[in-house]
């Protein structure tokens, strides 16, 4: 497959691109300074806008599918989590590219309670804003046509982890859960490659 990759400098795009390379695709990478970003090789690192409708239709033409781990921490979460959500579907779907895999966040996910973790009593508060951000993001996916996955770790990312190869379809969110960054990547391949869910959001976590 062809598969663009927004986000591509972080550190989920980053585990995203080397998976599928891993598994033989061809993959452009979007960031939004090429420059700063030396260390992704074997693949074509192209300058683009997440939030800019057009940028996206410009990066993914060509491609068969695309991954979104795009972040900005300079603005508003719902300012850009909504932005990109509309720029994400519009450009896609004017590129002709028909699947749309997306990071997402445990913090708005059902935990146990079938609420949002944010809402569970205890729940840290201090990133609320970005939590919100977020679920703002997901509301505008749940607006369009596109075929895309929200997929979220159930709780939390090991960052020092190794890659296992493996993980599951969690039944809900847990603030105590881990998986790490390789076995997460594994999780949105697999719904690029075959696509299990569809206009939907899931939790994954460790097997």
């Amino acid at each position: 497959m062809n598969i663009v990759v927004f986000g591509a400098g972080g550190r989920a795009g980053r585990r995203a691109v080397a998976e599928a390379r891993r598994r033989g695709h061809q993959v452009t990478a979007v960031v939004r300074d090429p420059a700063g970003h030396s260390g992704l090789n074997d693949v074509r690192v192209v300058a683009g806008d997440v939030t800019d409708p057009v940028s996206v239709e410009h990066a993914a033409a060509g491609h068969d599918a695309a991954i979104s781990a795009a972040v900005d921490l300079s603005v508003s979460p719902h300012d850009f989590f909504t932005a990109s959500a509309r720029a994400l579907t519009g450009g896609l779907a004017k590129a002709g590219v028909p699947r749309l895999v997306v990071v997402g966040l445990a913090s708005i996910m059902p935990g146990a309670s079938g609420v949002p973790l944010m809402d569970e009593p205890g729940y840290p508060d201090e990133y609320r804003a970005f939590y919100l951000g977020h679920a703002a993001g997901l509301d505008e996916l749940q607006a369009c046509d596109l075929d895309w996955v929200y997929v979220a770790p159930a709780g939390d990312f090991d960052h020092d982890g190794t890659r296992i190869g493996r993980y599951r379809v969690a039944d809900h969110g847990d603030p105590v859960s881990r998986i790490t960054y390789a076995d997460f990547a594994i999780a949105l391949l697999d719904e690029l490659e075959t696509p299990r869910h569809h206009r939907a959001a899931i939790s994954v976590r460790e097997a």
